[in-house]
């Protein structure tokens, strides 16, 4: 039986991997984080409930126990991955860490990205950490042979989110109340750029066959759907799965980058305002037999029938809604002035 140890484990990306782990009987997993969620740890997996930045208690927790794979899903930072370099350095086969396609060069020199598409966001500060990450992760591969495999996963969604382009800090649930009360919803630009998204038990697949895989170790894959879709399409498959009139105000990511406390720069400029299409033959020549099978429309439709069963999920964010109210007056009174001119 091969051994697999999770840092983090619960989380958008990593549930659905540590579900589809579980019904594996040739893997033992454990998961290494705080045991806040421990509610949906799926029986047979072993929890170790300690603070992944607390290292000499992180180090008693496993002391003696060796892996087959490592992943950490929870390292934003290079500190965070010197630690695990310090923790598991010789205990593991291999070690896994989830990056971000938003470190990919912006703006972009073309819009079919693939592994060797250059790492470059001046705009957002997250994907540049990743991309920090990755170059020392790579440098302890090459000078050290830490057995590395970078994972690049795009716009990964589950069950208790809804993915959007433009919400509030609370998350995307205002955007869907604001669908369900008949008021307009802010897309940025036109709604004509290209985006992918993913399910989480998607993502898994292509996840869990790259585990122990040898011809992983030492490079990079990114893991997402082949769907392409726009914003426009995405806006009303989320309108349709609410049986509800989509009503759209459009404004420009230029100016909702400068406006309101939420990094727009970032998650726009530096991300979700480009249009982007993904090559995935390097991951597909690894794993054979990966397919991702959820549509977008039927996976949002699953997600929105899921919140509406789960009031824990439906968080309100009035802030949010009232910055949408205030971005969309400002607009219509400078229409209006340009108009009048």
């Amino acid at each position: 039986m091969k051994k697999a140890l999770f840092i983090g484990g619960t989380g958008t990306i990593s549930a659905a991997i540590t579900r589809k782990l579980s019904e594996m009987p040739d893997w033992e997993l454990y998961l290494l984080n705080r045991g806040n969620r421990n509610q949906v740890v799926p029986e047979g997996v072993h929890s170790i409930v300690a603070d992944v930045e607390d290292e000499s208690a992180v180090a008693k927790a496993t002391e003696g126990m060796s892996f087959d794979v490592i992943a950490d899903f929870i390292g934003f930072l290079p500190s965070q991955v010197e630690r695990d370099y310090r923790l598991f350095a010789g205990r593991t086969r291999q070690y896994m860490y989830i990056s971000s396609a938003s470190a990919y060069q912006k703006p972009l020199g073309n819009y079919i990205i693939n592994e060797g598409t250059p790492l470059a966001n001046p705009y957002w500060e997250y994907s540049r950490n990743k991309i920090a990450c990755e170059e020392l992760l790579m440098k302890m591969y090459r000078e050290k042979g830490f057995p590395v495999t970078i994972i690049r996963p795009s716009h990964t969604y589950d069950e208790r989110s809804i993915p959007l382009g433009v919400h509030g800090s609370k998350g995307s649930w205002q955007v869907v109340k604001r669908m369900i009360e008949g008021k307009p919803v802010i897309i940025h630009g036109d709604g004509t750029s290209l985006w992918t998204f993913t399910h989480n038990s998607d993502f898994a697949k292509g996840f869990v066959g790259l585990m122990g895989n040898t011809h992983a170790i030492g490079g990079a894959f990114q893991i997402m759907s082949s769907e392409t879709v726009t914003w426009n399409q995405a806006y009303q498959a989320i309108a349709d799965a609410l049986g509800v009139e989509l009503k759209p105000y459009y404004v420009s990511s230029s100016f909702l980058a400068g406006a309101g406390k939420n990094d727009y720069l970032g998650s726009l400029i530096g991300d979700k305002a480009c249009s982007v299409v993904f090559d995935c033959s390097r991951l597909k020549s690894a794993v054979p037999d990966f397919c991702a099978t959820v549509r977008f429309d039927q996976g949002v439709r699953m997600c929105i029938e899921n919140i509406l069963k789960h009031p824990e999920y439906q968080v309100e964010d009035p802030e949010f809604d009232a910055w949408c109210d205030r971005v969309i007056a400002a607009q219509e009174k400078a229409r209006l002035e340009v108009l009048n001119y």
